[in-house]
């Protein structure tokens, strides 16, 4: 009784036009991502999806917003898929907030979350899924922390090996969610440009 459990980062944001950190900022989407957004629809559009569960913070909300218009599919806003909480640093430039990322795995930022906080977060949401959904496709929108949560709980990364790489952005991932705590994922075709936050 596995989950197949497609997972997409937000659109470009007006906040990484400008290299800055939203965290928990509700960052718009630029023209370019809502142009992304478009585009995801399209991919997505065949998918046979149930679901789509997205962050609710706004360029999540955005995303979800334009990509499944008209698809008749339920969008569930759920605030656990949220990225890092960067507290007294969200809005902050981009390179302060995330060179010194590794000080932040186990210890919050001032105010905010540590990023294994914000797994755990993820984590919660993981396990509510597997209640409801089993044997069918869902969609994922979310940010940075979503992403290492799933690779971090679902295939066991160790937090410290993804908190050391830059994220790299691409079209989307694929995980099997088991109905126990292993599972599997699998890389979709994408490319390998870019970045998010």
């Amino acid at each position: 009784m596995a989950i197949s459990l497609v997972f997409k980062t937000h659109s470009w944001s007006e906040e990484n036009d400008r290299g800055v950190a939203s965290g928990w900022h509700h960052s718009r989407l630029s023209a370019r991502g809502r142009t992304l957004a478009h585009e995801l629809g399209e991919r997505r559009r065949h998918d046979d999806l149930a679901v789509v569960f997205v962050s609710d913070l706004r360029r999540a909300v955005e995303t979800a917003d334009i990509a499944m218009s008209g698809s008749g599919l339920t969008v569930v806003h759920d605030w656990r898929l949220r990225e890092c909480n960067y507290g007294e640093l969200n809005g902050q430039p981009a390179q302060t907030v995330l060179q010194n990322r590794r000080r932040y795995q186990d210890v919050p930022y001032p105010n905010g979350e540590s990023w294994r906080q914000a797994v755990n977060r993820v984590g919660r949401f993981l396990k509510d899924l597997r209640v409801g959904w089993s044997d069918q496709r869902v969609l994922v929108i979310g940010h940075v922390a979503t992403r290492w949560a799933f690779d971090h709980l679902i295939d066991g990364v160790p937090l410290e090996d993804l908190i050391a790489q830059d994220f790299r952005w691409r079209e989307g991932w694929v995980y099997h969610l088991s109905g126990g705590e292993q599972a599997t994922t699998e890389a979709s075709r994408c490319g390998q440009t870019g970045r998010t936050r």
